[in-house]
């Protein structure tokens, strides 16, 4: 039975795993790792960027990016939900001395241009320096409109301001994109990563990647953002096994994230019907967001244990959370979830009795 709990649970395609098994090795904190060599001017110039810098985790991406561009003592602003502000350990002001300006994240996903203005300090000594203005790109599963983060960057210039995106999928936001515009999703990806000085990007979720991720920036940042990896303990030796997986996942696994979208409409369609028409869960089951391929649907309480139960013990995965008083299940679809599996899961949900 398939798992929805997230896209970092994939398994390595057997292509990717050839990949892997055929890389050039070196030694990547000598720098002379062929792989990861290539990865990194791969990804950049495929983004747009003069340089770029593999590391195990978007956490530590993000870490690094922020430690570039924040000194001890110094602001980043970012939004009350996002990864990282509240879902990565609170490392920018444990390990980088930076202290987060959280930002209240609007329902749909942005942050308010009149609450960034409002949050950023004028040069005071009472107040700690705003360096950086940060956004995450999607958040919950939501593509920021690309008119708004230019907004957002405008603003951040006028301030002097620098600009990092957590785009851990960065490649479902240029997905999106491009099916509403008609165009190449890699023309969508630089067009959004245009706006920033740096950028995360992760590997190992809906791009299937085992392990890694990417920090995209100038090449004096990325410079200084070596020697911030090697300070965190993310210096690898032979990488290159990583690095070949995260460069087939980047020439064969792009194009192929529309598959995963066209999956979570079918899996929205199906749920949203049980919650009209399902004997017991019509009116307490709710589809609450279906974007890029991330679902949110919220449980009455008064059903929610003994759903979440079913699912469970008939093997459909999904993570759970109390919010606003009803249990939220999260959805996600990759690239191990198939037509059958989603077909199972609705299948699944309409022997739900109670």
């Amino acid at each position: 039975m398939p798992d929805f709990r997230s896209d970092t649970v994939t398994q390595p395609t057997a292509a990717m795993r050839a990949a892997m098994l055929a890389a050039p090795l070196g030694d990547d904190v000598f720098g002379d790792d062929p792989s990861v060599n290539g990865l990194q001017d791969h990804a950049a110039a495929l983004l747009g960027f003069e340089a770029a810098l593999f590391a195990p985790t978007g956490t530590q991406t993000n870490l690094i990016a922020l430690m570039g561009h924040c000194q001890r003592g110094d602001e980043a602003i970012v939004g009350q939900s996002w990864h990282t502000y509240r879902w990565e350990g609170g490392g920018m002001a444990v390990l980088g001395s930076i202290q987060p300006q959280p930002v209240e994240t609007q329902a749909d996903g942005t942050l308010a241009l009149a609450d960034i203005a409002a949050a950023i300090k004028p040069d005071d000594p009472h107040f700690a320096r705003t360096r950086l203005v940060v956004l995450e790109n999607t958040t919950g599963g939501r593509v920021l409109p690309t008119s708004y983060v230019a907004q957002v960057a405008e603003l951040a210039r006028s301030r002097q301001l620098a600009m990092h995106l957590d785009g851990a999928r960065l490649f479902n936001a240029a997905t999106a994109n491009a099916e509403a515009n008609g165009t190449d999703v890699y023309d969508e990806a630089r067009a959004l990563a245009a706006h920033f000085d740096s950028v995360s990007l992760c590997l190992s979720k809906g791009l299937g990647a085992p392990v890694g991720s990417l920090l995209l920036g100038s090449r004096d940042f990325i410079a200084r953002a070596r020697r911030t990896r090697k300070m965190l303990g993310g210096g690898m030796r032979q990488a290159g096994v990583l690095a070949a997986a995260g460069q087939h996942a980047l020439e064969h696994h792009v194009r192929r994230l529309a598959d995963d979208h066209a999956l979570l409409r079918q899996l929205a369609q199906g749920l949203a019907e049980a919650g009209r028409s399902h004997p017991v869960l019509a009116g307490r089951l709710s589809v609450a967001s279906a974007n890029t391929n991330i679902l949110f649907t919220d449980l009455h309480a008064d059903v929610a244990p003994a759903f979440t139960d079913w699912l469970a013990r008939h093997g459909v995965r999904v993570t759970s959370g109390l919010y606003a008083g009803q249990t939220r299940l999260r959805w996600v679809t990759h690239l191990d979830v198939t037509p059958e599996h989603v077909a199972d899961a609705l299948d699944c949900v309409q022997k739900f009795k109670g």
